[in-house]
């Protein structure tokens, strides 16, 4: 089973998300119905953040010295495999155009990933982890 700590950080996502824990619950329910995840035994925490959070982890991080919308610390400690930060402003803009849960969604299957060990730094690893984020969206966000 795959879990997921959710920490929220910013009080907005609470206006946007009724209860964040039976959310990603639920999300790492249906994601465990994959092949790929199935029989994974994972824990990680999700910080919902704001800007100002995520342009002093970016900074303290990376060294640079702006927000941005997701960022990954990977940890392989047994079956804990890291954190993840998302920015709610980041996010919420997006889904302007879209939808909020799609863009969160987006979010963290993307630091999801680079948890388990996917990056872009090359085109072709690009490729490989926009693909598997694809799948996993596909499988959340079907057409009825």
């Amino acid at each position: 089973m795959i879990k997921a700590n959710v920490l929220i950080g910013h009080f907005k996502w609470k206006k946007k998300i009724k209860n964040p824990n039976d959310y990603f619950k639920n999300k790492l329910r249906k994601i465990s119905k994959i092949s790929s995840f199935k029989k994974k035994k994972q824990e990680f925490s999700i910080l919902l953040t704001n800007n100002k959070e995520m342009k002093s982890l970016n900074y303290k991080f990376r060294k640079k010295n702006i927000p941005t919308d997701v960022l990954s610390f990977p940890l392989k400690n047994k079956n804990y495999i890291g954190d993840i930060a998302i920015s709610f402003e980041i996010i919420n803009k997006r889904s302007k155009k879209t939808n909020f849960f799609l863009e969160l969604d987006k979010m963290w299957i993307h630091g999801y990933f680079h948890l388990i060990g996917y990056d872009h730094k090359k085109f072709n690893d690009y490729k490989k982890m926009l693909k598997k984020e694809k799948e996993v969206l596909k499988y959340f966000h079907k057409p009825n």
